[in-house]
């Protein structure tokens, strides 16, 4: 099996050694494993889209504006 390295700060580190009863190598596999699981989904889904970078990203700043309206009528 190959290894990676992986590069923590020393305070997550020191945190991590607070529980040497965890494999955080497991933790850290699944981590990998989860987040290619998700891309390849997304890979999936948008697999057939016409959609250029700019169009994703227009669509993307008209709903964080959304969100950003809705909640500043909330928080009123």
């Amino acid at each position: 099996m190959p290894t990676i390295t992986v590069n923590v700060d020393d305070d997550l580190k020191e945190q991590m050694e607070r529980h040497p009863e965890i494999n955080w190598s497991e933790v850290t596999r699944q981590a990998i494993q989860d987040k290619i699981e998700k891309l390849e989904l997304m890979d999936e889904l948008t697999a057939d889209s016409n959609l250029t970078e700019a169009d994703v990203d227009e669509i993307a700043t008209k709903i964080n504006e959304s969100a950003r309206k809705r909640l500043d009528e909330e928080s009123e």
